[in-house]
């Protein structure tokens, strides 16, 4: 499901290599706000979307739920993803995410805890502005799939994904008009991350660890 760039090369290490990380549900939650966001409003073409940054604590540390979206869905159809979808009218951001994924892995909106939001991004493909919305839970919430939207709904340790045979990433060229583009993966024992998700995810660790995940070598 991953495209081929016409033009990449390896980025190296993770900015966070050389950084300690304290993966304790609380340690997270301080250092997210500790961070700074970077935003850029939407452009005309583009559409507002909300996902669901959903945390819980676990004898692993903080772990974060992730969804791999439905193979008949038009866009992104097999890849991993975090619980959301389009904000509708005047619906908020943070409503928009805590609907979607109660209607996509069934967790109610009373359980969850907001705590802010991180850096909104860009799709290419859907031309979607997409607001991640960090919240946990203080148990484990049952999950229920809506197959029309969602294959599957698992949890991750965050320390999983720093381990140095998860993550990797690389420079893409895809226009030479547009230069290259960092483009981030995270090689889980039976799924990928990589696109949207996995820069959202980039810009979660490199928080948790105390860096600027745009302070990115070779930008």
């Amino acid at each position: 499901m991953i495209p081929t760039a016409p033009a990449s090369r390896p980025a190296g290490d993770p900015l966070w290599r050389d950084h300690h990380a304290d993966f304790s549900l609380t340690s997270v939650l301080q250092a997210l706000r500790a961070g700074t966001t970077s935003s850029e409003p939407p452009r005309a073409d583009e559409r507002v979307a909300a996902v669901l940054v959903l945390l819980i604590e676990s004898d692993a540390g903080a772990e974060i739920l992730l969804t791999r979206r439905s193979s008949n869905l038009s866009n992104h159809r097999g890849e991993i993803s975090f619980p959301g979808g389009r904000v509708d009218a005047g619906e908020s951001i943070i409503a928009a995410a805590q609907r979607e994924t109660h209607e996509e892995v069934g967790v109610r909106p009373d359980v969850m805890e907001v705590h802010g939001t991180l850096s909104p991004l860009s799709t290419f493909v859907s031309r979607s502005y997409i607001v991640p919305v960090v919240a946990t839970a203080t148990e484990r919430p049952p999950l229920v799939i809506s197959n029309d939207e969602v294959e599957r709904a698992f949890w991750v340790p965050l320390r999983e994904l720093v381990r140095p045979d998860t993550f990797s990433w690389e420079w893409w060229s895809v226009r030479a008009a547009d230069g290259e583009r960092p483009m981030f993966f995270f090689h889980l024992d039976d799924e990928t991350v990589w696109g949207a998700t996995a820069r959202i995810l980039h810009e979660l660790l490199c928080r948790v660890h105390g860096v600027n995940h745009l302070d990115l070598p070779n930008w």
